[in-house]
């Protein structure tokens, strides 16, 4: 039919054409596909670099704990010495230890390396491992190389050690076998304790190597010594008001003037007796007289004279020893009117003391409230019977009977002259805890430590944990360290033998034959037990105080004195050295146990 048309022809000859990217643009199903594409290479960045992070993180954790085991092992390997001993035994520790505590290729790392040194003392390790990335390679990071370091050091805590010596006579003995004597083998015993403890080195040639570096500011390590004997030189570290003014003495004081001693002037031959002529007539200063001695069938004349004498009194009588006192330093003598002439005599004074107040009993447990003498921190006051006398042998006349013996009785005018015939012995001077930065101070003053006189172990201990004690007469300097920190506080107390004591000798508590302070029975076995009782209260009281008390026997002892010290010491804390090499073993082994091993990194 004319005039009719097909629509659909026509609308195909009119809409234009389009290309294969413009419809794919227009198709919305297919950009799901090309956003999935271009995201995926992030993706893969993301997810890879979080697999090879903690791949890095295990790794790096895993070098640095066995750098750590290593680090400590080879500190606690080089102990008290140095890091070169045997061989570099203690490097070897530490790379062994930090073998065993990763593994070959840990995670597939590879470049395993490890190094550890030492310097003043403190032990250094660096490690280091190559990691290889997985899909971190896709971006061209083919690996990395993780490095830690590590450190570790012997650090104690505040620590106070008092050192309390024997150096009684015997000291001076050689052991069998050594090439030197015990006092010898102490001071270096001694001077490798210090080598060890505060890391400084002495002129001693100790098996542990020469340390160096010390120990730093962190903490506060200090050293005193009561080295003792019949008595204990700890006067002078001591308060001038700590001592008395008056102390009572067996001495003598004049109590007037009388006729001294004839003495000879001249000689005559007679042959005959009664020849003789008449001496000078005596007056108000001098008397004369002739007598007749037969000396081999011979007769002579021999001419005396005698003068005018100070007379004396002899007893136990008060002595004003505050002339030792000038304001709050000692004095080193005073005089007093005691010469054989009358006239002053200068009274020395080394250090030695007198002990105070006590009582006389066998039962200790508990310690009696009126033996002063035994209270640790009990501190002077105006009392006398808190306080403390200097022992001054210048001052001591041992007065005699007529058959020659000593005589306790009080003499009440005499013009004859004693003289002091008690045994004395006044050890090297005490010192209180310091810190000893200087090896070579610490070197001389163990260098003056000699042998001589008996042996009292209780007047040693006594004076150690007093110097010791954070509670009693140097509270202010003993209860924490200088920054306010808490102390650990050690005793080392070593004695090579037995209790000697002699009632002759004048010891702390006077000359026992004449004072009896302890007891009136002056045998050697009543002594004796006084000393060892005493020595057992104290040994209980510093154990009370929290202090660790190490005691140490050398040479020789006796069964019964290895029991009594053995009682004394903390649980586990005694010892018994036989020579040179074993004593400074012991002291080495009780410097690595007050010794503490701390990992600083």
């Amino acid at each position: 039919m004319r005039g009719c048309r097909d629509s659909s022809k026509e609308t195909a000859k009119t809409e234009p054409r389009t290309g294969f990217l413009s419809r794919l643009r227009a198709d919305e199903a297919g950009n799901t596909l090309a956003i999935a594409a271009a995201a995926l290479l992030p993706l893969i960045g993301l997810v890879g670099g979080g697999v090879d992070m903690s791949r890095m993180y295990i790794v790096k954790t895993r070098l640095q704990h066995a750098c750590d085991a290593g680090a400590l092992a080879g500190r606690k390997a080089m102990g008290a010495g140095v890091w070169n001993f045997d061989s570099y035994a203690a490097r070897d520790a530490a790379e062994g230890f930090f073998d065993a505590n990763i593994q070959a290729d840990p995670y597939g790392a590879t470049g395993l390396t490890r190094s550890f040194t030492e310097d003043a003392g403190k032990v250094m390790g660096t490690a280091s491992a190559t990691v290889p990335m997985t899909l971190m390679q896709v971006f061209g990071k083919e690996s990395q190389t993780l490095t830690v370091t590590c450190d570790a050091e012997m650090r104690l805590p505040n620590t106070d050690v008092m050192f309390v010596l024997d150096v009684t006579g015997s000291m001076g003995e050689r052991p069998s076998g050594d090439s030197q004597t015990k006092i010898q083998s102490l001071r270096v015993a001694v001077k490798c304790f210090y080598e060890i403890v505060a890391r400084l080195d002495t002129d001693a040639n100790c098996t542990t190597g020469a340390p160096s570096g010390g120990t730093g500011d962190q903490v506060q390590i200090r050293f005193g010594f009561v080295p003792y004997a019949t008595n204990v030189n700890v006067g002078r570290v001591l308060p001038t008001n700590y001592l008395a003014n008056s102390w009572n003495y067996q001495t003598r004081r004049r109590v007037g003037t009388g006729w001294g001693s004839w003495s000879t002037y001249g000689y005559s031959n007679s042959s005959y007796y009664g020849s003789c002529s008449n001496p000078p007539a005596n007056n108000a200063e001098t008397q004369y007289q002739v007598d007749k001695i037969n000396y081999r069938g011979d007769y002579y004349c021999r001419y005396q004279s005698r003068g005018l004498v100070p007379a004396w009194e002899y007893d136990q009588l008060p002595v004003d020893v505050g002339l030792l006192k000038d304001g709050t330093a000692w004095r080193n003598s005073f005089v007093w009117p005691i010469a054989d002439d009358g006239s002053d005599k200068t009274i020395d004074w080394d250090g030695c003391i007198e002990e105070r107040q006590t009582v006389r009993t066998t039962d200790f447990t508990p310690i009696p409230a009126g033996a002063k003498d035994l209270d640790i921190d009990l501190v002077p006051t105006g009392d006398t019977s808190t306080q403390w006398g200097p022992a001054l042998p210048d001052l001591i006349y041992t007065r005699k009977s007529g058959s020659g013996n000593w005589d306790r009785a009080r003499v009440s005018s005499t013009t004859d002259n004693y003289t002091n015939t008690s045994g004395y012995f006044c050890p090297t001077p005490a010192r209180k805890l310091q810190a000893w930065t200087d090896a070579s101070g610490f070197d001389s003053y163990v260098n003056s430590l000699t042998p001589s006189g008996n042996t009292y172990h209780d007047i040693g201990l006594l004076w150690g944990a007093r110097l010791l004690s954070p509670t009693g007469l140097f509270r202010a300097e003993n209860e924490y360290a200088s920054e306010g920190g808490e102390i650990e506080r050690h005793l080392i107390f070593m004695t090579d033998g037995d209790t000697v004591t002699s009632s002759e000798n004048y010891t702390a508590y006077g000359i026992p034959w004449f004072d009896r302070r302890h007891t009136t029975d002056t045998s050697r076995a009543a002594q004796d037990e006084q000393v060892d009782l005493r020595f057992a209260a104290l040994c209980s009281a510093v154990k009370n105080k929290n202090i660790t008390l190490w005691v140490i026997s050398f040479g020789s002892v006796a069964s019964d004195t290895v029991t009594r010290l053995r009682n004394c010491a903390t649980s586990g804390r005694y010892f018994h050295a036989t020579n040179a090499a074993t004593i400074q073993q012991t002291f080495r082994s009780i410097a690595d146990e007050i010794s503490q091993l701390r990992l600083t990194r």
